[in-house]
């Protein structure tokens, strides 16, 4: 795959973004203002599901291990 060809299918994808959220008919700094609280949204979504969700998985398992019959930890 040729440089060239990566960089249409870039392109192509930017473009398909830009129909889809509609911000191709804003102005460029309505647009870099989008973009920015786009990406900000985006990185909190991601950051909040890196570090919460692990944990309320694990708490899931326990109690659900717990109600099944699995043995408690502290049976020493």
């Amino acid at each position: 795959m040729d440089i060239k060809r990566v960089k249409d299918s870039i392109y192509w994808l930017y473009y398909q973004y830009l129909l889809i959220t509609c911000s191709y008919v804003l102005e460029p700094w309505e647009r870099s203002m989008f973009h920015t609280i786009t990406v900000t949204v985006f990185a909190m979504v991601v950051y909040t599901a890196y570090v919460f969700v692990p944990i309320h998985v694990r708490l899931a398992f326990e109690f659900f291990s717990q109600i099944f019959g699995g043995q408690p930890e502290s049976t020493v």
